[in-house]
């Protein structure tokens, strides 16, 4: 098996090494451990850099690595792409590993074309149009050559970098900078409302980063910028980490029923202890109460991240995947319980309060002020024409509900 360099902000932090994918291990670097010190979580709050890693705490390392690969059918298609089993964790990284989310950089330092020179290739909107038609064929858009892009989710997309305006495909581990989700036959309406309730999330000072739908020949999709992504920052990049990665736990036991190990205070007990202002706590309240509000029932655990930045405290990542769901078919239940409550329909603002009140008065005095900025936003904010038709309704339903006392789910009078 490979010998993998892992490079974090262009500098060496470990390697991954191990006779195959069910025994390989990360190995902290001692230049790694004397620059960003002895235990540091620079990478990962579940692999602090030390110079022997805990064998009891394997399981923890190699989740890390391998949580940074798809899931689902995307994972699929990147295996087939590089005529890999889905499982080989290694061999995906050394394929795909140059460019993934945050600032690590992957690759087998032994392979031909190493070291990699980073390059970029201009493509306009028809180029772009044959990607987003058939995702699978080139799975995010990677060249089967000079692809090294790996992405989480399982959602087809397609990323690029922006470049003075004009669209580049990125090979060999350029950094990519946005995402591109087609619209998808099975949910028509997915991208446009997941436009809105990036609005909405904007509104509330929950993200910065700009999303928008944008049309490729005749096919739209929802772009969006990469918050994991800087010009100033070394490489281009800003490292980050998912729940899942930051917990040590599998992407199977994202939603908090699959195991219980992914929870509400489980997430803020992380946040406290590693991104420990209390702006990081209060914007996780605020990411929850949107959450019920708009009908979010999919915030996981791996659509909540940790930012390492390299010269800052870590932080609470900006918010993603704010999707209204309510209205899609057997959708009703939260990834996270809210004070013991699955059931979206059932929730209360008494619920949240008793759930954020819980990790501080200020997590707790969120709740009321933060919807009564949704229902500002949703007085004045129109979703995009495609998106479902009686969306702005049924969050505006949920909203008023909330902060009239009653469930969610109440029908309206």
């Amino acid at each position: 098996m490979p010998e993998l360099t892992v490079e974090l902000y262009g500098e060496e932090v470990g390697r991954l090494a191990g006779a195959d994918w069910r025994r390989f291990d990360f190995e902290a670097s001692g230049p790694a451990i004397e620059r960003f010190g002895l235990g540091s979580t620079q990478l990962s709050t579940s692999v602090p850099l030390v110079p022997f890693g805990n064998r009891s705490h394997v399981a923890r390392r190699r989740n890390f690595f391998a949580e940074l690969l798809p899931e689902g059918d995307l994972l699929a298609d990147l295996a087939a792409q590089a005529r890999l089993p889905e499982y080989d964790v290694l061999g995906l990284l050394a394929h795909y590993g140059r460019d993934v989310a945050g600032a690590l950089q992957i690759y087998d330092p032994a392979a031909p074309g190493e070291p990699r020179t980073p390059f970029t290739s201009p493509i306009d909107d028809a180029g772009i149009r044959r990607l987003l038609q058939s995702p699978a064929a080139l799975p995010l858009g990677n060249d089967r050559a000079t692809g090294k892009t790996s992405l989480n989710g399982v959602q087809p997309k397609v990323v690029l970098a922006r470049i003075d305006n004009g669209w580049h495909r990125v090979h060999d581990g350029f950094p990519s900078t946005h995402i591109l989700k087609p619209e998808v036959a099975r949910y028509p309406t997915m991208i446009f409302d997941e436009e809105y309730g990036a609005r909405i999330a904007r509104a509330l000072g929950l993200i910065e980063y700009d999303t928008w739908i944008q049309e490729f020949g005749d096919i739209r999709a929802l772009v969006i910028e990469r918050y994991d992504r800087a010009a100033d920052a070394p490489t281009a990049r800003v490292h980050q980490e998912d729940m899942c990665q930051a917990l040590g736990i599998p992407r199977t036991q994202k939603y908090q029923e699959q195991g219980g190990a992914a929870s509400l205070d489980r997430f803020h007990a992380l946040v406290r202890s590693h991104a420990g202002s209390a702006a990081s706590v209060e914007r996780l309240a605020r990411m929850v109460v949107l959450a019920v509000a708009i009908g979010n029932v999919d915030l996981h655990a791996k659509n909540l991240a940790l930012l390492h930045p390299f010269d800052a405290p870590a932080t609470l990542a900006p918010a993603y995947d704010t999707v209204p769901l309510r209205h899609q078919p057997n959708v009703g239940r939260m990834a996270f319980a809210v004070n013991g409550e699955y059931r979206h329909a059932d929730l209360t603002i008494d619920d949240l309060e008793a759930q954020l009140g819980s990790w501080s008065a200020a997590a707790g005095g969120v709740v009321r002020p933060t919807l009564e900025r949704i229902a500002e936003v949703i007085e004045s904010a129109t979703p995009h024409p495609s998106a479902y038709p009686g969306l702005r309704r049924e969050i505006g339903g949920f909203v008023s509900n909330l902060l009239a006392g009653a469930r969610v789910g109440t029908p309206a009078a």
